[in-house]
């Protein structure tokens, strides 16, 4: 039985229909990539797994159960927009919420101890928000999602606003809990990070499932149309292979673009034929690249 499923779920305001039917089923362990631009549903479906709206139709189960007040405690949510109270200590807050969640203080305290230690911020625990800088103010909002030790964690923009240190912080983090068995809904307009840490994903596309399944078997269903060649020699005549679209000059070499994947081996018998080769690749698309073909280049 898979902690969360989402089960043909839809949820209509008036006339509009903010998700279509969405279904997916998230494992212990495994952290999982929801993505969409701007309106295509994801935000919504968050909210329905969170409890904070009900679905018009379909259900949402927790470990096999439907939603319901002890399920509450087993979630944690991290929020694209912060909420944390800029003018009051860390310590109060994070405990309270810890205790909102059925824990009780004296396990949140020692809960909110350790993560500020692991975080290298236990000076913080007695200061105010405000006072910290935005990479910090982060990790206290995730240390405020996970402190209850949930079973379940909806993380959404998880690394925004971080600097590359604390986001390989952050991504370490995130890692050691899916190793622990936990639960992870992910949503990031990052790409690079649901390549990373995803397994499975969902995009979705004004309000319906367009692509959906195992990145690695969804990378082979799209051609590979990018080519690397390596070389220090200048290379005639590229621009005239039947099937390429466009040459890129780099430093290490050219970057091609293809119609399809037959033309890499007649680019490499060109290139072969004028210089040594350092480096030739015929490129799987990126996610960022199957995302745009999917649902169009739309501006997030």
């Amino acid at each position: 039985m898979k902690p969360l499923v989402v089960d043909n779920v839809s949820k209509q305001y008036g006339d509009k229909t903010a998700v279509n039917g969405i279904q997916f089923e998230v494992g212990a362990g495994e952290i999982y990539g929801l993505l969409g631009a701007n309106g295509a549903g994801k935000t919504t479906t968050m909210r329905m797994v969170l409890g904070l709206i009900y679905p018009d139709d379909g259900k949402i189960l927790y470990q096999g159960k439907p939603y319901s007040q002890e399920q509450l405690k087993m979630l944690g949510y991290l929020p694209e927009e912060r909420g944390m109270y800029p003018k009051v200590k860390i310590s109060d807050q994070v405990i309270y919420l810890a205790q909102l969640r059925g824990m009780s203080r004296k396990d949140a305290d020692r809960n909110l101890k350790m993560w500020l230690e692991k975080f290298n911020i236990s000076e913080y625990y007695n200061k105010k928000i405000e006072e910290l800088s935005k990479g910090n103010q982060q990790k206290i909002q995730f240390i405020a999602a996970v402190i209850h030790e949930p079973k379940i964690i909806i993380l959404d923009e998880a690394f925004s606003g971080l600097d590359p240190v604390n986001v390989e912080l952050l991504k370490k983090t995130v890692k050691e809990l899916r190793d622990s068995g936990t639960t992870i809904l992910f949503s990031t307009h990052r790409m690079e990070h649901v390549e990373e840490l995803c397994r499975n994903i969902t995009i979705l596309h004004k309000s319906n499932t367009v692509l959906q399944g195992n990145l690695k078997e969804i990378k082979k269903q799209f051609t590979r149309e990018r080519v690397i060649l390596g070389t220090e020699t200048e290379l005639k005549g590229l621009e005239g292979i039947a099937g390429v679209r466009q040459v890129n000059r780099q430093e290490y070499g050219y970057e091609l673009f293809i119609d399809r994947e037959e033309t890499a081996q007649a680019i490499l018998r060109h290139a072969m034929s004028q210089a040594e080769l350092s480096r030739f690749e015929l490129l799987e698309p990126t996610l960022n690249e199957i995302f745009i073909r999917s649902v169009g280049d739309i501006n997030e």
